[in-house]
């Protein structure tokens, strides 16, 4: 799995998988995880990362991977979005939340990114085409460590979002960072792997990362979901204790 991540672009990776995910989805079948977004179960999870390999972490038939399915349980058991009518924006849409997405009825669900083939718009997070607080809901999940300018991207999804709307943004945080580390003068692909774990990420993100959020606007905070699962869910779903990063717009 790693060899492929590094050998070829994301857009060209989601395109393919779409034609091979359902014999995927038929080889891996079994009993010992299930993925809780779309409830399949099998055999075995897969692998996944571009430096540090996690085993069992990427779901073969949907691939969803462990803060996907956090995501979905976060959204399903704790809150009331996927039942009511809203406005939602998805930044990077992630193929095992599209379909879900599309099909509720009651959203009016927009899709954006720069190089995805599921966006319906192509996008600069900084600079966004959207008319300002309108959005009740804003999905950005791992897309914020990619961007330099990631204060103005921040301030974007700010605009556009409606006074007392949401905004959902998991990043990879660091937990044993007080602050978060970047430096712009690392641009090779290789050093940005060592650095900072994947060839296009461009900081690693400390605790100090909701008072980015805070900074633009947001009221920001960490939730511990994870905490309110069972160590059999846990398990089942493959899911690890991370936070969920959910601000407010004031």
């Amino acid at each position: 799995m790693r060899l492929l991540l590094n050998l070829f672009p994301r857009p060209w990776l989601i395109k393919f998988s779409i034609w091979f995910r359902p014999l995927i989805k038929l080889y891996f079948k079994g009993s010992r995880f299930t993925d809780p977004i779309d409830g399949s179960s099998y055999r075995k999870f897969l692998p996944y990362g571009y430096q540090n390999i996690r085993q069992n972490a990427l779901c073969p038939g949907t691939l969803s991977l462990e803060r996907h399915r956090l995501l979905w349980l976060y959204l399903e058991r704790e809150t009331n979005f996927l039942k009511q009518p809203l406005n939602v924006l998805h930044i990077a849409p992630e193929q095992v939340f599209y379909k879900k997405f599309k099909f509720l009825k009651h959203w009016k669900y927009i899709t954006a990114d720069l190089y995805s083939p599921l966006a319906d718009v192509k996008v600069d997070i900084c600079k966004l085409p959207f008319e300002e607080s309108y959005y009740d809901l804003i999905l950005c999940n791992h897309v914020l460590e990619h961007i330099p300018d990631h204060i103005q991207a921040m301030s974007e999804l700010y605009r556009v979002l409606k006074k007392g709307g949401t905004l959902i943004a998991q990043v990879p945080i660091d937990k044993k960072l007080e602050t978060t580390f970047e430096d712009n003068s690392i641009i090779d692909p290789n050093e940005r792997s060592r650095i900072f774990g994947q060839y296009d990420h461009v900081r690693i993100y400390g605790n100090d990362f909701f008072s980015f959020l805070d900074q633009v606007g947001f009221k920001s905070e960490g939730i511990l979901f994870a905490d309110k699962l069972t160590e059999v869910e846990i398990k089942k779903y493959s899911i690890h204790k991370e936070i969920i990063p959910v601000a407010i717009k004031k």
